[in-house]
């Protein structure tokens, strides 16, 4: 039992690196949504709750893409389809990305340059097509929300949408050891 135990204890484990790198492409486009989902919304929490903005608004604010100014008296049901709803874009920000990098090889190759500029291009879709688009108002221009959320859409979403991309693109096969075999040298 301490010999197992020993054993255990002094095998070589797999980075962090190579641990998300064995997981199913699937399991990775989807934390890469998370980690894009949360680093917006914990910038606009973090942006917004100074300013008197609860959390809860800003999920009814998403939602109110959907609903309308009806959104902000929604209760916990807007807040919660508004979270669903910001979850659903980033795993849509990062499934566009990986798309597009199976296609073009230099968006993995140079994932930090090309993925802020990714990054910008989702603000710029965002607010000049989505917004415009949907059932909510623009709301009043603020330069300090509009220059800090041009930063954040191309460094806490685009390079991770990018790096999420290279990760599902390159994982390492999960593959079973060959069998051993009489012919091998000794």
């Amino acid at each position: 039992m301490w010999s197992r135990r020993l054993a255990e204890a002094e095998a070589p484990r797999e980075s962090p690196r190579e641990a998300l790198a064995s997981r199913p492409r699937t399991a990775i486009i989807l934390l890469g949504a998370i980690v894009v989902g949360t680093l917006d919304i914990l910038f606009a929490i973090v942006f917004w709750y100074p300013r008197g903005v609860a959390p809860p608004r800003i999920f009814q604010s998403i939602a109110a893409g959907l609903y309308g100014p009806a959104s902000f008296s929604g209760g916990s049901r807007t807040v919660a389809i508004g979270a669903a709803l910001h979850y659903f874009i980033a795993l849509c920000i990062v499934l566009v990305y990986w798309l597009a990098a199976r296609r073009y090889g230099v968006l993995t190759r140079r994932p930090i340059l090309c993925g802020s500029i990714y990054g910008i291009l989702v603000y710029a879709v965002l607010n000049y097509v989505v917004i415009p688009l949907s059932a909510t108002t623009r709301p009043a221009f603020l330069f300090s929300w509009v220059a800090w959320s041009i930063v954040v859409h191309a460094f806490l979403i685009g390079v991770p949408a990018a790096l999420t991309a290279k990760t599902a693109l390159y994982r390492s096969p999960v593959t079973e050891p060959a069998p051993a075999t009489d012919d091998a040298p000794r």
